[in-house]
């Protein structure tokens, strides 16, 4: 007897060393310190040093991390085929049996990261900056339109509980804003229409979210520049304003403010009470958060059905998202004559997170259910051979039992917009942020006709709230 309880002992124990108690952001602690303090360049010097000791399984991580670091040194080549090979891995993901199989014992963690949905889409967004900071402007239209063309397709793998986030509406107006600089305003003034009707029927509604100011201005412009006399004044009806002449413009920065930092998921847990019905199925019930799960089990075999005869709680552990709160709640750009230009929010990126894990979850929920109906039925089977091999058995269970707490945690937590008019020649623009009398300045080389990109991101954030 001893003998199989060293035996089964062996099994279990790398159980216990893969799955650990520290969260992701904990493991890669070094990294992110370095990060969110802002010395990126030490940050990249941390995570390429780490490439060998990245497991496969995190390997996605690494990418979109080292993604955005190569990024904001100025690498934006190599940051293109960092994002391209993450791209490729979750175009490619083919299942991983033996993980799946060994996470209906043990947990999330054991199988490689896919990303969340709003994850997937966003590797887009840093493709289409990097394209216009090498100006390939025609590349960075490609990435915007496989930002929504990826939602859709993702969508409709859902039958039931399709995310909430299905439509890009910042996608459309970085869309809008690359043909308004390229001149074709045909194409401009569709994709700011894109964008306003996804911001008015689905962000406002879902994320909180209204259509900015600055693209009401461009929607109306466009409209006027292409002759659409009858939406021009339909829109000027709407928002109250008129289209001026001067609103034309000729030289103009686009200022694209990447503020704070996205959320970090930790883990929660909840308990559910079983209550067993007809025709083989059990509905697993939380009063608390008004839940009801039911799961069959009916193609259980008699011993594993007779072992969940004394199952009545069953406690599941679950991914949440943990905020990190902006330092700086708002920002405006300040030229030289000492006009200011607001920027606008035009993507909640922490809002999408939240939203998206919720949906996402409803639908997964009977999964990790009936993932922790398998270990305790396991362990209420040992125990009833074997006491002290129960004992182990059930010691496994509660310390595998994690949820999956990675995530893309270098991402911003919003990000906002701007258009300045800018003279021809050298522009001095400033930066200013609230709360604190923080500033950054720019110099920017206006020329007749061109627009100008910038991005900049701003780190300081809260420590991830619970």
């Amino acid at each position: 007897m001893k003998k199989i309880i060293f035996l089964t002992g062996l099994c279990i124990f790398p159980l216990l060393l893969f799955t650990g108690c520290a969260t992701y952001y904990q493991k890669n602690q070094a990294f992110y310190q370095a990060f969110e303090s802002g010395n990126i360049d030490n940050a990249e010097k941390i995570i390429e040093q780490s490439e060998k000791k990245v497991k496969p399984k995190d390997r996605l991580l690494y990418l979109l991390n080292r993604g955005v670091t190569t990024r904001m040194l100025g690498d934006y080549r190599e940051s293109i085929k960092l994002f391209g090979e993450a791209d490729h891995m979750i175009e490619d993901y083919s299942t991983n049996y033996g993980a799946e199989a060994l996470a209906l014992v043990t947990n999330p963690m054991a199988t490689p990261y896919r990303a969340e949905d709003f994850e997937k889409v966003l590797i887009h967004f840093y493709q289409a900056l990097n394209y216009i900071d090498l100006k390939q402007y025609d590349d960075a239209l490609v990435e915007c339109r496989r930002i929504n063309l990826q939602l859709h397709a993702i969508n409709d793998k859902y039958p039931d509980h399709k995310n909430r986030y299905q439509d890009d509406a910042f996608a459309q107006l970085l869309t809008g804003i690359i043909y308004d600089g390229l001149k074709d305003y045909n194409n401009a003034f569709i994709s700011y229409r894109n964008a306003y009707n996804v911001y008015q029927n689905s962000y406002a509604k879902n994320f909180g979210l209204t259509a900015p100011e600055q693209l009401k201005h461009d929607l109306v412009r466009t409209a006027a520049l292409i002759g659409f006399r009858q939406e021009q004044h339909q829109y000027e009806d709407e928002f109250g304003f008129q289209y001026q002449q001067a609103d034309s413009i000729g030289s103009s920065a686009v200022f694209f403010w990447l503020n704070g930092l996205g959320p970090v998921k930790s883990e929660w847990s909840v308990n559910f009470t079983m209550v067993k019905g007809e025709g083989g199925w059990a509905t697993f019930v939380n009063d608390e958060y008004g839940l009801s799960f039911p799961v069959f089990i009916g193609d259980l075999s008699s011993n594993e059905k007779s072992s969940l005869d004394d199952l009545r709680f069953i406690r599941v552990a679950m991914p949440r998202y943990s905020d990190r709160q902006p330092v700086y709640n708002e920002a405006t750009l300040t030229t030289a004559s000492g006009k200011s230009y607001p920027l606008e929010m035009a993507e909640d990126i922490d809002a999408i997170a939240h939203k998206t894990l919720h949906d996402r979850l409803l639908r997964e929920m009977g999964e990790a259910i009936l993932r922790l109906a398998v270990k305790k039925g396991i362990e209420a089977a040992t125990t009833q051979k074997n006491d002290a091999l129960g004992m182990l058995v059930s010691l496994a269970n509660a310390v595998t039992e994690k949820a999956d707490t990675r995530n893309w945690q270098t991402l911003p937590y919003e990000v906002g917009y701007t258009r300045v008019p800018l003279h021809n020649g050298e522009n001095h623009l400033t930066l200013h942020f609230t709360p604190g009398n923080q500033a950054q300045t720019f110099n920017v080389n206006g020329q007749s006709g061109e627009t100008r990109f910038i991005t900049y991101h701003t780190l300081e954030s809260s420590p991830p709230q619970p």
